[in-house]
């Protein structure tokens, strides 16, 4: 039988998961006591091999029955039965961002303050996200995205890396992204904005493309920066990093640093990476100001 337990922070996408997890065919069950687990395991072992897929969600909603889990875990193993953790996390501003859409309250916001909320949440699961075997950052995910992440672990069987890497094209006029990485400036790269028949596409198109990507610099830039990754991402991973943003910019973020970020984007999801892209200021440089 395969169990898997579903936690991590409160607002990072636990309720979407179990119900993604119940389309793939687990028997699934949220907040059960963690003191149940081992009862609950005999009773699925009893049903004749029709429950072989069970998902319980166990966080701190189950307030001090939670700090039975570690126990009930143990004697979970020591009765033959195999179980997986999948943590989910966001970044604390994300977490805030959701409670105040859906005006719920966090489970540890006793005085209203949600970030010392979470700031508690993440010391008392600190432990539990060691021990878990995926670890997905929901930061930047859509539920369609969530769903393909689980749907490779939970039913292709695909070996799961838990770096989720964002690739983001942006205008140093409007500033370099704050939750950047590493950052690459694309400047050097002949510019379509000053070519009257290319300004008004963006580098979401083919005639963009085909003009950045003609330079002999664009593609000796593209081979040396993924090779750069290539290396970088396993000592990441090594380093129990779950989360790299890769920001590529350009003067208005329009043409040279969207068709790049495609390029890089496209070329760590053909190597089996897990990648977002994102063209944080494509909509903006449409007028005909323009600066150097």
């Amino acid at each position: 039988m395969n169990f898997v337990i579903v936690t991590g922070l409160s607002g990072a996408g636990k309720s979407q998961t179990i119900k993604f997890l119940e389309d793939f065919g687990y028997f699934c069950i949220d907040n059960l006591p963690p003191a149940l687990i081992p009862k609950f395991a005999e009773i699925c072992s009893q049903t004749g091999g029709k429950i072989e897929k069970v998902a319980i969600v166990v966080d701190i909603r189950g307030r001090e029955f939670f700090n039975d889990l570690f126990k009930s875990l143990r004697t979970l193993q020591s009765m033959g039965y195999n179980y997986e953790i999948l943590f989910l996390e966001a970044k604390d501003e994300v977490l805030v961002k959701r409670y105040k859409e859906t005006r719920r309250n966090h489970p540890l916001a006793h005085d209203g303050d949600i970030f010392e909320a979470i700031k508690k949440e993440r010391l008392k699961l600190s432990e539990l996200k060691k021990q878990a075997k995926h670890i997905i950052d929901t930061s930047d995910f859509l539920p369609r995205q969530l769903r393909e992440e689980l749907e490779k672990i939970f039913v292709a069987g695909e070996k799961f890396e838990s770096l989720i890497i964002s690739v983001q094209s942006f205008g140093f006029k409007y500033g370099i992204p704050i939750d950047a990485d590493i950052v690459f400036d694309v400047r050097f790269l002949p510019n379509p904005y000053y070519i009257e028949e290319l300004k008004r596409f963006s580098g979401l198109e083919e005639q963009i493309r085909d003009f950045v990507l003609k330079s002999k610099e664009a593609n000796e830039f593209l081979d040396k920066v993924t090779d750069l990754f290539e290396f970088l991402i396993p000592h990441y991973i090594k380093e129990g990093k779950s989360r790299l943003v890769i920001a590529i910019g350009c003067t208005g973020g329009r043409h040279r640093s969207v068709v790049l970020a495609s390029e890089i984007y496209k070329r760590l999801k053909d190597n089996g990476h897990t990648v977002l892209i994102n063209h944080r200021d494509i909509s903006k440089d449409v007028s005909g100001e323009r600066t150097k």
